[in-house]
């Protein structure tokens, strides 16, 4: 079964602003998605739309099955979502606001108490249970949504920016614990991001949207294998080396100690290292200089649009 299923989605608000042109998008049950796109891509839209929030002009969504017009309470029990905006009622304490939402789902107290302090305990924050949730920091907050969003244990988690404005470290946890819910629990998670280092990290299938159109879709590691160009930075012990070629691969002096190389599509980093070490240059490590899929997007999303019939 497919957790999502969206056939012909379109959206026009009431200004006549077009902000989803017929989207069609399958999320298979049990995979971990992006969604990416830039500000007013049709994003929000998109998952307001499958939370029954925003109302369609247009199209088909069912969630696990359920129909959201013809199903609309089976649809949203599968669905915890967490959106962008803190939307908790900032007065009460930490434990209520996961209680609150289990009770709107129809759990009992007792499962409903057992739970929120599982997934409290999860994410770090069952300490701070009886902490008002104004008191918490921007990181601690975003966990707050979450727990919150999970109290029911829904099959689908709809994180929407989930990692905006938290620290890195924070973030990491975050990716640690969103990948034991995916792959431990089999909960299929579709993800929004604007670190699309994330995407790379997280993500199996991505799919662009931009003018609120998917323009393209696939396996995250297929999208970067089309990337034509890839550019590593080398930490070497020492270069003789001004900018120049070598072979099919230019390379660019940073310092006495680093080097900058471009290896184009159908070549290999062993390729390279084989002629360093040809005219004695010792690499010592080598990262990304940026990161792919962003690469990837941003050529995308230049393209220019389609002339509309």
């Amino acid at each position: 079964m497919n957790a999502l299923s969206i056939v012909g989605l379109h959206k026009t608000y009431g200004d006549h602003v077009q902000a989803l042109k017929g989207i069609d998008l399958t999320v298979p049950e049990g995979d971990f998605f992006a969604l990416l796109g830039p500000n007013g891509a049709g994003k929000s839209t998109a998952i307001g739309v499958i939370t029954s929030l925003v109302n369609k002009s247009a199209g088909t969504v069912k969630v696990f099955g359920h129909d959201i017009d013809l199903q609309p309470e089976a649809a949203k029990a599968c669905i915890g979502l967490v959106p962008q905006e803190f939307n908790f009622n900032v007065f009460e304490p930490v434990l209520p606001v996961v209680l609150n939402v289990a009770g709107y789902n129809g759990l009992s107290r007792r499962v409903a108490l057992a739970r929120a302090e599982y997934y409290l305990k999860k994410l770090d924050l069952w300490e701070k249970r009886k902490t008002p949730a104004r008191q918490l920091s921007g990181g601690m907050k975003r966990r707050l949504m979450i727990a919150r969003a999970l109290v029911h244990e829904p099959s689908l988690l709809i994180l929407d920016e989930p990692t905006a404005g938290v620290d890195l470290e924070i973030r990491r946890s975050m990716w640690s614990f969103l990948t034991e819910l995916n792959e431990q629990l089999g909960t299929t998670i579709i993800l929004t991001t604007h670190y699309l280092e994330e995407a790379e990290a997280l993500c199996r299938n991505v799919a662009i949207i931009d003018g609120g159109r998917i323009v393209e879709r696939g396996e995250v590691a297929q999208l970067l294998s089309r990337s034509m160009l890839e550019t590593f930075v080398l930490d070497t012990r020492s270069h003789a080396f001004r900018d120049t070629a070598l072979g099919p691969f230019a390379l660019r002096v940073r310092d006495d100690s680093h080097l900058e190389v471009d290896v184009p599509q159908g070549h290999t980093v062993n390729e390279l290292f084989g002629l360093l070490s040809e005219v004695g240059v010792e690499v010592t490590s080598l990262r990304n200089k940026t990161n792919r899929l962003e690469e990837f997007f941003m050529r995308l999303v230049k393209r220019k649009p389609e002339v509309e019939a």
